[in-house]
């Protein structure tokens, strides 16, 4: 087993980590952290870890995927085990997940946080979210769909090497491949550890969640287009016709068809499209539910709340989450299956938290 730990800018934990680590070969990729880091990595070196340096800051994704190739082309045949270097992994959990990799034949085992006790609310909030959006979007649940404490088996690095993305977006990019490709994913329970309120962390909340949160971002930009041109579509032909009911019927054909073409051709197109055979009769056959299921649970949240507004603004949001998640694993994808779900390796309660 090898454990990568990409680092940028780290402290006197990563040395530290590394010196507990003594009885596994580590592998650590400095993202470019500068002159002032240098003898940071130097320590790490001389306790044991090989140092891979990167001339530039290219961002967490970028760095994993150069520690993988660099195992792939060095150590071949070794598991890996990715940590982080502020020192939240303990020893014990990452020779559990290392321990569950060699056994279960996974693509992918997590260790998993079950975010207890004293957890900073961006992570604890941001997981959930997170967790939701992801369990939507790919009928998979995976508990911590954010945690640095991975495990991946060596038969599986050409893949990751081949997974785009460079920076924290990188990391969730493998779990929606995962799940697509229909790869198994297994949890080990770990600790929840946060030193210092993870100040450590290089995070950022706005730049990396638009990465991380883009597919949805996307699926709403194509939804914002299409309601655009179907309202001045339907103002520009009952102008001209004076014929409401023809004009919001052609003006929702036109406004739907190009939804569906941005839809398929980008939002959710991973290599080549679906073929029209198969995207166009399941993306029909969603804009009759959706056209059904919204007349229904606006009559029902209507007179739930008692406001029109507020039931208009709760169907809206629903549908349009449903209908991201259904167009996502069902109307553009290629062949389909049925949901898959995470394996929870042990129950085993950590030992203890640190902070």
């Amino acid at each position: 087993m090898i454990v990568l730990i990409p680092a940028y800018q780290p402290d006197q934990r990563l040395t530290e980590l590394v010196e507990r680590l003594d009885r596994h070969r580590v592998v650590v990729v400095d993202d470019g952290s500068g002159h002032a880091y240098a003898e940071v990595f130097a320590k790490a070196h001389r306790a044991g870890a090989e140092v891979i340096t990167l001339s530039r800051n290219r961002g967490k994704g970028f760095a994993l995927r150069t520690g993988f190739a660099h195992i792939e082309a060095r150590h071949p045949g070794e598991d890996v085990v990715c940590a982080d270097s502020d020192g939240q992994h303990r020893v014990e959990d990452i020779e559990a997940v290392a321990a569950r990799v060699r056994i279960c034949g996974a693509a992918m085992v997590l260790g998993v946080r079950r975010f207890t006790g004293r957890v900073p609310a961006r992570s604890r909030y941001g997981n959930a979210a997170t967790r939701i959006l992801f369990r939507l979007i790919t009928r998979l649940a995976v508990t911590d769909t954010q945690t640095g404490l991975r495990g991946y088996p060596a038969r599986t690095l050409p893949w990751l090497v081949r997974v785009p993305g460079d920076r924290f977006e990188y990391e969730l990019r493998l779990l929606l491949r995962a799940a697509r490709e229909r790869r198994d994913v297994e949890e080990v329970e770990i600790a929840t550890v946060y030193l210092d309120g993870n100040r450590s962390s290089h995070f950022r909340p706005v730049i990396d969640s638009a990465r991380i949160y883009g597919p949805l971002f996307a699926f709403a930009g194509s939804s914002l287009l299409a309601f655009a041109v179907d309202a001045a579509l339907l103002a520009g032909f009952v102008a001209v016709s004076g014929h409401l009911a023809a004009s919001a019927v052609a003006a929702r054909l036109i406004s739907a068809t190009l939804n569906y073409t941005v839809n398929r051709g980008a939002v959710f197109r991973h290599g080549t499209p679906a073929p029209h055979r198969e995207a166009a009769p399941r993306y029909v056959a969603l804009a009759a539910v959706s056209l059904a299921a919204n007349v229904a649970l606006l009559h029902l949240l209507t007179a739930a709340t008692g406001s029109l507004v507020a039931g208009k603004l709760a169907t809206e949001s629903g549908l349009f989450l449903a209908g991201f998640a259904v167009q996502r694993a069902f109307v553009f994808r290629r062949g389909t299956a049925g949901p898959r779900r995470t394996r929870i390796a042990t129950e085993r309660q950590p030992a203890g938290t640190r902070r």
